[in-house]
């Protein structure tokens, strides 16, 4: 079976962690944290990073430094991971559910802009499958309203917006580094910001809300939200190699599409002129023209030895976010897309194969 996603694991990794397991530092402190922390926040062009255990504490721990709370309201897509949404939901605050643009996937501004209420705290924009979001309406939004943006960058390392890279874009942003991402710690997180009060107060708080100055003093209630030194040594490891990584992403997208790009019912992922896509899930959509729906292309697709995922379900049409009315552009998406394998260990000879797969089934 070729995988949808697998990591990239080499000596360099397995060298760190044997020089942090040889140090005795193996839990939250050891030279690897902060070089993880301050080599990520430069690589994005922010000042200061505050690793975590992973991605979904990362977006808690923003809220809750933001002091987002109960009553308040943050705006988030309802195409996104339910981590998202989730992070939300811990803090009190409501998620307000809105939907995607249609040529680019990602939060669409105008309906950020209809959702805004008296009680909008934050607008929490998600570069979703690799594509960034156009963040300049988004920050004309937030600045008009004096509203917070929180990234979600979980899915989008490296990937740039007009030039720049995103999360360098917010109030904070956030990185997840589980197995599937394209660099990763196994789990893990990390928030950014050039906020000095705002990194150190997400310090405190990640660390039980212990006083730095006084050890087991506690001056509010905090998180065990802490990245572990070994952790930390993979993800400086695969750090070194994102720019690789995400060049060999281009390099698959690119030979998929070259492939898909004449096969009648299948829609190509979108990279639109001010966005750099890093291609996180290489993702298309099947339209009826392609004579069966995405469901029996990824049953005949598995049977081939391919493994597929759906895109992510749209979160108002589940239980614990659902919302009465619909949200088209996301129900469209996700009822027609398919994320093909997009590993950075997939071989040319392996996109190709798949590609015949689907052009296969079409004719």
């Amino acid at each position: 079976m070729i995988p949808v996603a697998e990591p990239s694991l080499g000596e360099e990794e397995l060298n760190n962690v044997v020089e942090a397991i040889k140090s005795g530092w193996i839990s939250s402190k050891g030279k690897f944290i902060p070089e993880f922390e301050e080599k990520l926040a430069a690589y994005c062009g922010t000042k200061y990073g505050v690793a975590t255990s992973n991605g979904t504490v990362a977006l808690h721990l923003a809220l809750a430094t933001l002091e987002i709370k109960e009553g308040d309201e943050v705006v988030v897509p309802t195409l996104t991971f339910a981590a998202t949404a989730n992070a939300v939901i811990y803090t009190g605050a409501k998620p307000v559910l809105v939907d995607s643009a249609p040529d680019y996937w990602c939060i669409d501004p105008e309906e950020i802009g209809k959702a805004v209420t008296p009680k909008t705290r934050a607008i929490m924009p998600v570069h979703l499958y690799g594509h960034p979001c156009d963040m300049d309406p988004i920050m004309d939004i937030a600045n008009r309203h004096n509203l917070y943006i929180i990234e979600d960058a979980a899915e989008a390392h490296g990937a740039e917006y007009k030039g720049r890279k995103v999360g360098s874009f917010a109030d904070i942003a956030c990185f997840s580094f589980y197995g599937n991402k394209i660099i990763t710690t196994g789990e893990g997180g990390m928030c950014l910001t050039n906020d000095e009060s705002l990194a150190v107060k997400m310090r405190i708080l990640r660390d039980h809300g212990m006083n730095p100055q006084k050890r087991y003093w506690h001056d509010v209630v905090g998180f065990n939200y802490r990245m572990t030194n070994m952790q930390a040594a993979v993800g400086v490891a695969q750090l070194n190699k994102l720019d690789k990584f995400v060049e060999k992403k281009r390099e698959v997208a690119g030979l998929y599409s070259s492939l898909l790009n004449s096969v009648e019912g299948v829609s190509l992922p979108p990279e639109m002129p001010w966005a750099k896509n890093v291609y996180w899930m290489y993702s298309i959509l099947v339209q009826d023209s392609f004579g069966m729906d995405r469901d029996e292309l990824m049953r005949r697709l598995e049977l081939k030895g391919i493994e597929t995922r759906p895109l992510l379900a749209p979160l108002h049409l589940m239980p614990p976010y659902k919302k009465s009315e619909s949200i088209a552009v996301a129900e469209e998406l996700a009822s027609r897309g398919i994320s093909l394998p997009s590993s950075v260990n997939l071989t040319a000879e392996q996109t190709r194969y798949i590609a015949n797969a689907i052009r296969g089934q079409r004719s």
